[in-house]
This record gives C-alpha cells, sequence and structure tokens, in this order.
C-alpha cells in the first residue's frame, strides 16, 4: 500500500484582475503573454519582481504585467503583495 501525500500544487491560490503580486522564486525561463508567445531568459525577471495581475490563464497561469513586458507565469511563483 502505497502512502499518501499531500502537495503544495492542490493548495489553490485566489489571485484577482488588478492585484499587485511578486515574483518568488528565479525561474529557468518565462514565456511572454504576446500574440505570438515567446520563451525569454529567466534572468529577465528578477526574484521578488512586483507586477500586475492582468488575465487569468486555464491551469493557474496568469497574465502578469511587469516592468520588463507581459508575462505568463504559474501562481506557484506568486505571492500576493500586502501593503
Amino acid at each position: 500500500m502505497l502512502p499518501q501525500c499531500t502537495s503544495a500544487i492542490s493548495m489553490s491560490i485566489s489571485f484577482a484582475i488588478g492585484d499587485r503580486v511578486r515574483l518568488t522564486t528565479t525561474l529557468p525561463y518565462v514565456k511572454t503573454a504576446d500574440t505570438m508567445p515567446m520563451l525569454r531568459p529567466g534572468d529577465l525577471l528578477p526574484i521578488n519582481s512586483v507586477g500586475i495581475i492582468r488575465e487569468q490563464k486555464p491551469g493557474n497561469t496568469w497574465t502578469v504585467k511587469f516592468d520588463q513586458g507581459s508575462f505568463l507565469i504559474d501562481s506557484a511563483h506568486l505571492a500576493k503583495v500586502t501593503e
């Protein structure tokens, strides 16, 4: 019998359009939210970069507008800014 384990993925983080969020982890690459998406190097967005939620995409992915542009970021890499 296999042991049951809980996953952090099962926890859903709720964001709303217009929420300020910060990037909590460095990513190996980021995907642009353009009409023709491109993969860009992850060092384009430094850790703790602050952006604004613009749109929700399927699979817990959000379009986030940073100073460097708009990118598709998974909710596991975002935290809500509380100020």
